[in-house]
């Protein structure tokens, strides 16, 4: 149902008014056309909602698998833009859904930390780097603040507090001839972490703390 997104979005924008602190910088970095890989960090599962109605364009989104078991939950995860992951190891169907969103000129939302935080970075998976060398995709960082005190789900209706979204502008990984050796992918992995840092207070970059933070 497409209703389900902007009524989502409409309410989420609602609690967040009356109950938080809500704000939002960089809104006017977004493309407004063509593929996007949207990464950020994690901390709460209002994530996705939060990203949601801070940028301007349709975004999806993977969610672990165990919060599909359900069939309500089911059919809202999947008509919000979430598509099922299996974390436990690589997961092919989750893998060319996100392909295939990319190359139709989607806007994928991406947590390289594959899981959430307690409000500081932690070791990225490469997945992110594969995904984007293969599609030549533009990136877009974030920084989120303030939803680490927000962890339960149905904080979504009660999110209270200073969040902060800060957008960063857009950057492209280098070219690699053939294929990246795992050296390289967490050289590319360490460069998109600290596109992210970048947009974060010091205390929340974590294991990607630099030596002149």
């Amino acid at each position: 149902m497409e209703g389900v997104y902007p009524l989502c979005n409409f309410l989420q924008k609602g609690t967040l008014r009356i109950f938080g602190d809500w704000k939002v910088t960089g809104a006017e970095n977004v493309p407004p056309t063509g593929p996007l890989v949207i990464v950020a960090n994690h901390m709460s599962n209002m994530d996705p909602s939060l990203l949601a109605v801070s940028i301007s364009r349709r975004i999806r989104f993977l969610a672990k698998d165990g919060l599909f078991k359900l069939r309500v939950a089911e059919w809202f995860l999947r008509s919000y833009g979430a598509f099922p992951v299996n974390r436990e190891g690589v997961d092919v169907s989750a893998y060319r859904w996100t392909l295939d969103q990319i190359k139709s000129g989607g806007v994928i939302v991406l947590f390289p930390e594959g899981t959430r935080n307690h409000g500081r970075l932690i070791q990225a998976k490469s997945g992110v780097a594969n995904l984007v060398m293969r599609t030549k995709a533009p990136i877009l960082p974030v920084g989120i603040t303030g939803t680490e005190r927000l962890g339960s789900i149905f904080r979504v209706l009660n999110p209270t507090g200073r969040i902060r979204v800060n957008i960063g502008e857009p950057f492209s990984l280098p070219d690699i001839e053939g294929k990246p050796g795992k050296d390289v992918m967490e050289s590319m992995m360490t460069m998109v972490m600290h596109k992210i840092t970048d947009l974060l207070p010091e205390e929340y970059h974590g294991v990607y703390t630099r030596a002149s933070d």
